[in-house]
């Protein structure tokens, strides 16, 4: 075998070992097609939703504070989400501060006027975000989708993660109960249709 081609095999050899090192060090992209996202680098996800605030006046801040979206970290070590965003599918976003999540924490984002404190944050709005039908996405400082949770009729359920995850079809269970209308309206034994 003659020396130019004994060289030119080494050198393949290294520029492939040295692609494959170079791909395994990238950073995964934040939705990878296969429908996973970066809360598997965070451990942080869209864990509970409460939308559209219970009472007649939907403008108080007694109200708007009752509508939220918690988000968990479900890791054991604590993350940094100054920065990170959640928004709903009309593009009203509200942006992290000082807000730090410890390991196997949650925080709410309430909608209406607060302090903010370790366990609850406020976006300050005088009017409700989440409606019926919504989504929220939360991205990292940036701009990566982490996770994203949608709810209402349209997804065959109507409430949070855990309902969901949990495999409770709450809009089959009620169609088959014969109720129509949101979980507040059940409830209390009222039957809007």
């Amino acid at each position: 075998m003659p020396v130019s081609r004994h060289i030119r095999r080494l050198v393949a050899t290294a520029l492939a070992a040295g692609a494959v090192v170079t791909a395994s060090a990238l950073p995964a992209g934040a939705h990878d097609g296969n429908g996973r996202h970066d809360r598997d680098r965070y451990g942080v996800v869209v864990s509970g939703v409460q939308h559209s605030g219970p009472g007649r006046d939907a403008r108080s801040n007694r109200s708007l504070n009752a509508e939220w979206v918690e988000v968990r970290n479900t890791g054991r070590h604590s993350v940094d989400l100054r920065g990170w965003t959640l928004t709903d599918s009309d593009g009203n976003r509200y942006r992290f501060r000082n807000v730090r999540l410890d390991g196997r924490s949650s925080v709410r984002v309430h909608t209406g006027h607060g302090r903010d404190t370790r366990h609850d944050v406020y976006q300050d709005r005088g009017y409700q975000v989440w409606d019926r039908r919504d989504s929220a996405t939360l991205r990292d400082d940036r701009g990566r989708v982490v996770d994203e949770d949608s709810w209402g009729r349209d997804r065959g359920f109507d409430g949070d993660r855990r309902d969901r995850d949990g495999g409770f079809d709450r809009d089959r269970r009620d169609r088959d109960r014969g109720y129509d209308g949101d979980r507040r309206d059940r409830d209390r034994g009222d039957d809007r249709r």
